[in-house]
């Protein structure tokens, strides 16, 4: 065997023996884990702020406040009803495509608790309804909720019931391509622990939760605890009260949302009713984007 053979056979083992140490190294060779960036977007509820603007005032304002996005809530000025005909719902998408606003949903009042059933058959025939609406004007989902769990009714019978409903319409909307989205609403039923017990009798993989922000989030085992409680049925909106209404841990909570991937839609639900509804929306977008600076 001359030089260049035996050069190059131990050129050859000196590799080998390189990659196999690198290779059992790997871990602490490897590039540290970079935070992920929040991605989450900022939008409306048209809850007192935005009820009395008609549609295009409303997707105007949002523009000029930089709120990407709009939940419309049901019977306000903007007239986006079931009672709009094709050509009606044609022209309320158009002018959504139009804008930099997307039509997030509808935010519905349809609940499912009551004991009559001719009650219950009406709320679940006009979330239906509902439903095609939200498909025709481009919007991706439907809010719900449960309200109350009737005192002469057993418990378990009504959380059964209510689950049971969700997971009709929620089969129907998956048609729509729609999410049936669950707000965590109610005396009772906002309760962190009773919503567990509600989604672990649904079947549909298409109804998800719409968190709410209440103060029962804060109950034993914390927000935190209530958070991992519920997370694997988030969906893609969050309502919160404005920043500054109440002490509300935001902060944390977009956190929590961060870690756990969120990347949907922060859905202002403010109480209170400023006489300058633009410039309070614009206040809460620059503290909405500091929050996601320090996540």
């Amino acid at each position: 065997m001359n030089n260049d053979q035996n050069n190059r056979r131990e050129f050859l083992k000196k590799s080998l023996i390189s990659g196999i140490a690198l290779s059992s190294m790997g871990a602490t060779w490897a590039s540290p884990a970079v935070p992920r960036a929040a991605s989450m977007k900022l939008g409306l509820v048209t809850y007192l702020w935005g009820k009395d603007w008609a549609l295009p005032q409303l997707i105007s304002n949002c523009e000029k406040a930089g709120y990407e996005g709009v939940e419309l809530r049901t019977q306000h000025a903007h007239g986006v009803e079931t009672n709009l005909s094709k050509k009606e719902r044609k022209e309320v998408k158009k002018r959504f495509k139009g804008s930099s606003v997307t039509c997030v949903g509808y935010g519905s009042n349809y609940e499912y608790h009551s004991a009559d059933p001719a009650e219950l058959a009406a709320n679940i025939r006009d979330t239906k309804a509902y439903i095609k609406l939200c498909h025709d004007i481009g919007a991706t989902g439907i809010k719900v909720k449960p309200n109350r769990l009737p005192e002469e009714v057993p418990r378990e019978k009504t959380i059964a019931q209510i689950a049971k409903s969700f997971s009709e319409v929620g089969d129907y909307a998956k048609d729509y391509g729609q999410l049936v989205r669950v707000e965590v609403h109610g005396k009772v039923t906002q309760q962190l622990p009773v919503m567990k017990e509600i989604f672990d009798q649904v079947t549909s993989s298409n109804v998800k939760i719409c968190w709410n922000s209440n103060n029962t989030d804060l109950m034993e085992p914390g927000l935190e605890g209530n958070f991992d409680m519920v997370k694997q049925w988030l969906g893609d909106t969050t309502h919160i009260r404005a920043f500054d209404e109440n002490d509300y841990p935001f902060q944390e909570l977009l956190k929590l949302m961060n870690q756990a991937d969120y990347n949907g839609w922060i859905l202002i639900e403010a109480h209170s009713d400023p006489a300058d509804k633009l410039a309070a929306m614009i206040t809460q977008k620059e503290t909405f984007d500091r929050l996601l600076k320090t996540l």
